[in-house]
């Protein structure tokens, strides 16, 4: 069995999915920030990235920038087998909560 998918792995795994055959760090980054307003650095995607390829959940391909001539930019796929991963890791969240966000949202309420 394959070890479980953080929270911040999932992210960017649905930025990802997301952004199907233009999902490369910096547009990954933007929407994660874009998404969940969460800011996060560069670095930390391909960190991430660097972790999910070894571990066969994306591939990467190396392909010349839309934008312009002579750049070149690092692509990200989500695999079958890294769909498999990420549809059980947040059908187990959903799983998680069903039947106490309301109880959550009393709580937060109250905290508020």
């Amino acid at each position: 069995m394959s070890t479980p998918l953080g929270e911040f792995e999932q992210t960017v795994l649905f930025s990802v999915l997301h952004l199907a055959d233009n999902a490369y760090g910096l547009a990954i980054a933007d929407a994660i920030e874009a998404r969940t307003g969460r800011s996060v650095s560069p670095g930390a995607i391909y960190t991430t990235l660097g972790r999910l390829a070894d571990r066969g959940i994306v591939t990467s391909r190396v392909e010349a920038d839309r934008d312009g001539p002579g750049r070149r930019r690092k692509f990200y796929r989500l695999t079958p087998e890294g769909a498999v991963l990420l549809r059980n890791s947040y059908a187990m969240l959903r799983a998680a909560a069903e039947g106490v966000m309301d109880r959550l949202d009393e709580i937060a309420g109250a905290g508020a």
